[in-house]
């Protein structure tokens, strides 16, 4: 297997949400990827307001954010799947989101096993030591060459 350098890695995961019409909708943009971690950010738009009243943004938005950042820090793991999908998610809501303020989500494939991913995130408005949210998840690790639900 070839490994990509950072900015290559970065572009493909820019790609790969550009492909996605829902993570268009919302405005996603990919901040940073690592080694099975990424940072994905969501800017503030009256359109995804949940509370016309308040201007908060629709928690939706935040679990859409949250398990797109966990897919693509499973999908930047140094042992990356050929493709994934999301098992289980739970979602601690903290806080509602500052109006106005781009939410960031910030994601971790801490373990591999072979068939599947365990990752944590959490999102914010602009402090990272003050989460609107919190994550954990379980995500599919399907064998390189093959497509969700097939089998090698």
């Amino acid at each position: 297997m070839v490994e990509m350098d950072e900015t290559a890695r970065l572009e493909l995961a820019r790609r790969m949400a550009a492909a996605i019409p829902h993570s268009v909708a919302l405005g996603m943009h990919v901040e940073a990827i690592g080694h099975g971690s990424a940072v994905i950010s969501v800017p503030y738009d009256e359109k995804l307001v949940g509370d016309p009243t308040t201007g908060v943004v629709h928690g939706g938005v935040i679990t859409a954010l949250l398990d797109g950042t966990a897919g693509t820090a499973v999908m930047t793991h140094p042992k990356a799947p050929g493709g994934t999908a999301t098992i289980d998610l739970r979602i601690d809501y903290m806080r509602a989101a500052r109006p106005g303020q781009t939410i960031t989500a910030h994601a971790e494939c801490y373990r591999l096993t072979r068939n599947v991913a365990f990752v944590r995130a959490y999102a914010h408005d602009g402090d990272p030591e003050d989460p609107v949210a919190q994550a954990n998840g379980a995500f599919t690790v399907e064998p390189r060459g093959t497509k969700i639900g097939e089998t090698a």
